[in-house]
């Protein structure tokens, strides 16, 4: 979904290359930091037991950590794998990179919608990482180590497909306004979706300063558990920052569809240097620290001032307020420290007279849409620096704003109500997002109700200082989720279930049953005449558990023919799927016409594409009798009619199948005495009283034999209980019996013999 624009930050220009850094000033460093190896977090013994929020937790933070890495297996894209515990979700975008010959399945859709947008993908992979670099022991206590590290795992396996050469990565892959366009679930998506990069030609310093932050985070937790994975990710991250480094560009300036949604405001200074910490604390190598440091200076100050920004927060855009909490707690040096102070005290007690806004109920509002994203994020980053500050007012007062902007989150404030889909009381029901909504009709209206439980997913929230929030699927700004929502809230509370406890849901999650009859068929009668009835059939694909497209679909209408004569299929109109032309046996007597959709694709993509109607008629030809009321998919109203089987391939979906019958093993009545009309030299029509057929099978027709003197006999098939015969030789004698057949191959008796001369 497209997030909120907001202006440049001005301050300082940005140049465009680096003076190096000094030899000296990199021996130093690597005497104070080289030798440590990578970065360490703080030891959960060493944290802060109590601040002065309650020491006992106001909620189960363990339950939130472990619904909040669910949203991100919602968020999958491209083949589901085997341990994704989303019932709802299937296979998507599996054609992602065909227009550019590669492989870019994966990944997370961003939001509500389907675009993977690259730039948001990497920060959120990045602050999920961090967390998990931090407080890993938060994970390990909830149970949701292995949950968290399968995540971590398809979001870097995507990077890596991103990432085919060391100067080329795929940003974005999905086309924004044609994807906002349209509203269902992901299994189905109808449109293209392009895929976007920057290369060496035109680069994107932002984008993939990021992915590389995001890579060499990702390695630091995977380090203890696979260490191969984890070098293949520093490999990666090397080179893409070295790709950031050296050619300097706005992301959005190359893949330009990307500027209406992920714009990057801020440019690309800060992820050079949010990049390069990632780095060093991934290698341990003091250069990486220099680097840092030495391109910090050019980070964004406050309008007409030197100093460093500090009334914004960390975002999928900005990271330099990250970079802050970092460098202070890796070097101790006092300009990152004030900094970092400066920053968080003014989302806590002000700046020279000014701090963010508040709501009566206690939630910090920087911006209107996503305004919880931005509380929580600012909460993760206030917590890892509350750790390891020696300032013991800052580290109560950071520790507690962050414990009171999740639980806000949560549940404590003004309306009593959770923030966090499928979590806590009275939790919004309506987020906007189209697979979890799984709309049919191409409607964020249809169906009203939301159909699956987008559990863990943290809304936008009140959007101003008035905790005033209404829970309404079209509005996005409160509504909205995203995968950069849940990541600085998934840390805080891997880092709040460290410190309080709490116990993950036993059973979690409970599968999802489909919450209507997903795919249907309904019939209407529209000629109900003597010999004949007159349907209308319509299937319809609402599926959303998960949403599939029919495109091997077929139904079958039953009827018991009634004895008078074969059974005629009319073919009428059709939207797509051929209208039928012919009936087959069942079994005994009971027999059905079949439609046949295969090839076309019945889908929940639209008003039209999720139903394909078919008509047609069955009937007797003219002098039959048809009586519809003992056919077993007959039914007088129009409606769903479970008396038709609707198949999937060989597997039947909707409907029911006649029950087993009796074999018909009862021979029709033999046809009466036939009598001869219209006699000429080479020609009669014959007729005789019809026969019956009480077996069930129904009289299928009548096999007349004619014989002659000195030739063989010779039969013909009669439909009806008539026939006109032709091809006899002038003044010749001839013999004429009938022998009529049921459905079951039963045959009856001859009838008496009529013997017939010709003239001359």
């Amino acid at each position: 979904m497209r997030h909120p624009i907001r202006p440049p930050l001005r301050g300082r220009p940005w140049p465009h290359r680096v003076l190096a850094a000094g030899a000296a000033l990199t021996a130093a460093l690597a005497l104070a930091v080289g030798a440590a190896g990578p970065a360490a977090a703080v030891p959960a013994a060493s944290r802060p037991a109590t601040g002065s929020v309650a020491a006992a937790p106001a909620f189960n933070y363990a339950e939130a950590l472990q619904k909040s890495l669910f949203f991100y297996e919602a968020q999958q894209s491209g083949k589901k794998p085997a341990w994704n515990r989303v019932s709802w979700r299937g296979d998507s975008a599996l054609t992602d990179g065909a227009d550019v010959g590669l492989d870019l399945t994966g990944g997370w859709y961003d939001a509500g919608d389907h675009v993977k947008f690259g730039f948001p993908m990497a920060f959120s992979a990045t602050m999920l990482a961090w967390g998990a670099v931090e407080y890993r022991d938060g994970y390990v206590a909830a149970g949701q180590l292995p949950h968290l590290l399968n995540n971590l795992r398809f979001v870097n396996d995507y990077f890596i497909k991103a990432h085919p050469a060391p100067n080329v990565l795929y940003g974005q892959v999905g086309k924004g306004d044609d994807d906002h366009k349209w509203w269902g679930p992901a299994e189905v998506m109808p449109m293209a979706r392009p895929a976007y990069k920057i290369d060496a030609s035109c680069g994107g310093a932002d984008l993939a300063g990021e992915t590389a932050a995001a890579m060499a985070a990702s390695s630091m937790v995977f380090r203890p558990t696979d260490a191969a994975y984890a070098d293949k990710l520093l490999t990666h991250a090397r080179q893409l920052y070295t790709f950031a480094d050296t050619v300097r560009k706005s992301y959005h300036d190359c893949i330009t569809d990307a500027t209406n949604f992920y714009r990057s405001w801020s440019g690309w200074q800060d992820e050079l240097v949010w990049g390069a910490i990632w780095l060093h604390r991934a290698t341990g190598e003091a250069a990486y620290l220099v680097k840092a440091e030495s391109e910090y200076d050019r980070l964004n100050t406050e309008n007409q001032s030197t100093t460093r920004s500090y009334k914004w927060t960390i975002a999928w855009d900005n990271k330099q307020f990250g970079a802050y909490v970092l460098l202070a707690n890796l070097t101790g040096r006092q300009k990152y420290v004030d900094d970092a102070n400066r920053w968080l005290d003014y989302w806590t007690v002000g700046v020279n007279g000014e701090k963010i806004r508040y709501s009566p109920g206690g939630m910090a509002v920087l911006d209107t849409w996503g305004a919880l994203r931005y509380a929580a994020n600012t909460a993760f980053a206030a917590l890892v620096y509350s750790d390891r500050t020696t300032d013991a007012t800052r580290k109560a007062r950071y520790h507690d704003f962050a414990v009171r902007q999740i639980d806000y989150a949560l549940g404590d404030n003004p309306r009593r109500s959770s923030y966090v889909v499928g979590f806590g009381a009275n939790p919004p029901k309506n987020p906007h997002h189209r697979t979890a909504h799984g709309s049919w009709w191409d409607s964020s209206k249809v169906p009203a109700e939301t159909r699956h439980v987008l559990y863990g997913a943290l809304v936008g929230g009140p959007s101003s200082p008035d905790d005033a929030y209404t829970d309404n699927r079209d509005d996005y700004v409160m509504n909205e989720v995203a995968t950069d929502y849940n990541a600085g809230f998934t840390s805080a509370l891997a880092r709040l279930t460290s410190q309080y406890g709490g116990s993950p849901l036993a059973g979690f999650p409970t599968p999802e049953t489909p919450d209507i009859d997903e795919l249907t068929v309904e019939t209407t009668v529209t000629q109900a005449e003597p010999r004949a009835t007159g349907l209308k059939a319509i299937v319809y694909n609402k599926s959303a558990f998960p949403a599939r497209a029919l495109t091997t679909g077929r139904f079958r209408y039953y009827f018991r023919p009634d004895g008078t004569g074969p059974v005629q299929v009319t073919p009428g109109y059709t939207q797509g799927c051929p209208s039928p032309s012919t009936a087959r046996q069942h079994s005994g007597d009971i027999w059905y016409v079949e439609v046949d959709c295969t090839g076309h694709s019945i889908a929940p993509t639209g008003q039209s594409p999720h139903r394909m109607e078919v008509q047609f008629k069955i009937g007797v030809p003219e002098g039959g009798t048809w009586d519809p009321t003992n056919d077993p998919s007959y039914q007088t109203s129009a409606g769903p009619n479970r008396k038709v089987s609707l198949y999937s391939g060989g597997v039947r979906v909707w409907g029911e199948e006649p029950g087993p019958v009796t074999p018909d093993t009862t021979a029709p009545t033999a046809p009466g005495q036939p009598v001869a009309s219209a006699v000429t030299a080479t020609g009669l029509t014959l007729a005789w009283p019809a026969s019956t057929d009480a077996g069930g099978s129904g009289l299928a027709g009548y096999d007349v034999t004619r014989t002659a003197a000195g030739s063989d006999p010779v039969v013909v098939a009669a439909a009806t209980n008539s026939l006109t015969v032709t091809g006899l030789t002038p003044e010749r004698t001839y013999q004429f019996s009938v022998v009529a057949r049921d459905g079951a191959g039963n045959r009856s008796a001859a009838s008496p013999t009529v013997s017939v001369t010709t003239p001359a």
